[in-house]
């Protein structure tokens, strides 16, 4: 009963700490990367798909992105999804392809980024620590009902839950320490 607690609070740390990362790839860093365009949605057949549905998504040089439609017809609904994701790109559209050049990042930009970055891994921990006051809670309701005895409670709440949020939040802090400083390169 214990490891499926355990291995169930490891699997929602993991969760937390994967969108965490998943957030900061989101994050424009002056580099051309692919799932920048991830959060991408384009109308297209009546309805909102993300953009890598109905493109081919590529990175031939280090500031720029190309996005190659699979139905030409969708290149002006691709090009204005583009823009209105509020991401600072400035796309523009041969009648084939959409180039998107990345502009480099101003001094200013770039820590405000820092500072955005800072709030995503905040939450990031904030959610770890919500799973472990959860599993907590778990232990206790064990505990009171006589399911694990007192000695059992305080190993699992004081050694294992607390193990695994300090590695969870270590885990974060590392992957905001690599995205900072990936901003802050110039």
């Amino acid at each position: 009963m214990m490891e499926a607690l355990f291995a169930e609070t490891r699997e929602r740390m993991e969760k937390a700490v994967d969108a965490v990362r998943r957030e900061f790839a989101k994050i424009r860093t002056g580099k051309a990367t692919v799932s920048l365009l991830d959060g991408v949605k384009v109308e297209a057949y009546g309805s909102t798909v993300p953009l890598r549905q109905v493109a081919n998504i590529s990175v031939p040089e280090a500031r720029l992105l190309v996005v190659q439609p699979w139905d030409k017809k969708l290149l002006g609904d691709i090009e204005k999804a583009i823009q209105a994701a509020d991401l600072g790109l400035n796309p523009s559209n041969d009648g084939n392809i959409i180039r998107v050049p990345i502009p480099p990042l101003t001094e200013e930009r770039r820590k405000e980024l820092v500072r955005h970055v800072h709030k995503l891994a905040e939450e990031g921990r904030v959610a770890v620590r919500n799973v472990r006051r959860d599993v907590n809670e778990t232990l206790k309701e064990m505990q009171k009902n006589g399911d694990i005895s007192e000695d059992e409670y305080h190993r699992a709440h004081d050694k294992t839950i607390q193990e695994m949020t300090d590695e969870s939040t270590h885990e974060i802090d590392a992957a905001l320490a690599a995205k900072e400083a990936e901003l802050m390169e110039v």
